[in-house]
């Protein structure tokens, strides 16, 4: 059996795992060079830091002792994960305060060869 699935993960990022979902959603089985190139026209926060996971995880699978080329990739699964909340205590009027949350996640990119048939 041939394993043709590359991974990288990136872990305890300072965004909401809510907002980069969003930009996840748009790269999903998508050939890896088109992928790169959507990431880096999309103006939020998510697409530069899951370009940066993504181009670790095509650096991965090209340095394996395999002959791959970076037109055979795709996207096979691309996660991402809440992380640690940080829990900081936002003071407001009449002496109360509100719990304000720093939220994190994990994204995990795996690449995988596409076979022609």
């Amino acid at each position: 059996m041939v394993n043709n699935k590359y991974r990288a993960v990136t872990k305890f990022l300072f965004a909401s795992p809510t907002k980069i979902r969003s930009v996840a959603c748009i790269i999903k089985q998508s050939i890896c060079s088109e992928a790169v190139i959507f990431l880096t026209n999309i103006p939020q926060k998510g697409a530069r830091l899951i370009l940066k996971t993504l181009k670790s995880a095509i650096s991965n699978a090209l340095n394996t002792n395999k002959k791959i080329s970076e037109d055979m990739l795709y996207v096979k699964e691309i996660r991402i994960d809440e992380g640690p909340r940080l829990k900081r205590t936002w003071f407001r009027g009449r002496g109360r305060a509100n719990m304000l949350l720093k939220r994190m996640c994990h994204i995990t990119v795996v690449v995988g060869e596409k076979r022609e048939k």
